[in-house]
């Protein structure tokens, strides 16, 4: 059977062993730091924003109280090429969970909250979440109070926390690609005579925590992202790769 090949994406995962806390973002060997004086550049540029906390949460140091969990975000950046196809580097062992609330203690949510004690409100090691063994960088976002709840509240909170992340981003696109703890090789073909495949997915897109974003600058990323509401929930195509390469965002 013929193919032809149209696109291929290469993603680099570099594994974390440790995170700790500095006063400037790096990567050596096996070891996260990340800026915490960032979080004070991030509260004064949202007017927004009125309080921006984070810590580092230990694999198994689960037993603490959050608020509502916006979501988790893999740390994963684009070195070459587009969303579907280049190379990308990716962090594995350390997420990034954002959660929310504002000042007069609404929680950031649209239908359920899951504030409470971590170790009850998430499931680890299902898609979409932490494993085990992996840290949690917990970023919570308190916007001010007494405003309506629309798209510009959350997204403040989306916003500061890609910001946040997009330092460390900068920070991987330069690590040696030789030196990743593991390499994959994902390719986008068209194959003669054989069947077509189209997987449906049905996503939100009507308030706002009810959003999805497709087409970020960077995978997974909220920068430059076009939301679903904004498009009228017309259907789109993503090819396999671009998929995989997380050009679809979850903000629900």
């Amino acid at each position: 059977m013929k193919e032809k090949i149209l696109r291929r994406l290469v993603i680099k995962a570099f594994h974390i062993n440790e995170v700790k806390a500095g006063s400037k973002v790096s990567l050596k060997k096996d070891v996260l730091t990340i800026n915490t004086n960032r979080i004070k550049e991030l509260e004064k540029e949202n007017d927004i924003i009125s309080k921006i906390t984070l810590d580092v949460i230990k694999p198994g140091d689960h037993d603490r109280e959050i608020n509502t969990i916006m979501d988790i975000v893999p740390i994963s950046t684009k070195v070459l090429g587009g969303l579907g196809e280049g190379i990308t580097h990716t962090l594995t062992g350390v997420y990034v969970m954002l959660t929310g609330v504002d000042e007069d203690g609404r929680q950031m949510h649209e239908f359920g909250s899951s504030e409470g004690n971590l170790k009850d409100q998430m499931v680890l090691g299902r898609r979409g979440t932490p494993g085990e063994n992996d840290y949690i960088i917990h970023m919570d976002v308190t916007v001010k109070g007494g405003l309506p709840y629309d798209r510009s509240l959350p997204n403040a909170a989306f916003k500061a926390c890609d910001d946040f992340i997009q330092d460390i981003r900068e920070t991987l696109k330069k690590e040696d690609g030789r030196s990743a703890t593991e390499i994959r090789e994902y390719f986008d073909k068209i194959r003669e005579n054989a069947k077509k495949v189209v997987i449906v997915k049905q996503i939100a897109g009507q308030g706002a925590m009810y959003d999805n974003l497709l087409f970020a600058k960077e995978p997974s990323g909220y920068e430059g992202g076009t939301s679903i509401i904004d498009m009228c929930n017309m259907p789109m195509i993503l090819s396999p790769n671009e998929y995989r390469d997380g050009a679809l965002r979850s903000m629900t």
